[in-house]
């Protein structure tokens, strides 16, 4: 067994389990409307204006700076990309504050990245 085969996210709401994905399986991915071509999403949460999803960026990946009205969350998860001079590996985390100007974003190979926004309170 490889060690992603048994790697499932789950995610709570409140006391009921609502949701279970297997991260590493091909369900779910669509195309990433308002991302460059060839990027794929899968989203693991939608809920009152908090969103976790799942980034598959193409080989060649290049998104302009950008900003959020969320604090935005990023886990890679496999692969690397390229941001404001850093190069950000497999397992990386990194918090980026809303209405932080964030980017270009590049990926020469290609990476999967778990996006989190979370709302403002």
């Amino acid at each position: 067994m490889k060690k992603n085969d048994w790697l499932t996210i789950k995610i709570k709401s409140e006391v009921n389990m609502k949701h279970v994905t297997n991260i590493y399986d091909e369900l779910g991915w669509k195309k990433a409307t308002g991302y460059p071509v060839g990027t794929r999403i899968k989203v693991l949460r939608d809920e009152n204006g908090a969103k976790t999803i799942l980034l598959k960026l193409p080989a060649g990946f290049h998104m302009d700076s950008h900003t959020h009205i969320y604090n935005e969350q990023h886990v890679v998860i496999e692969g690397e990309y390229e941001s404001e001079g850093k190069v950000f590996l497999s397992g990386t985390y990194r918090y980026i504050p809303a209405h932080k100007d964030h980017g270009p974003f590049a990926s020469k190979s290609g990476a999967v990245i778990m996006v989190i926004w979370d709302t403002l309170k």
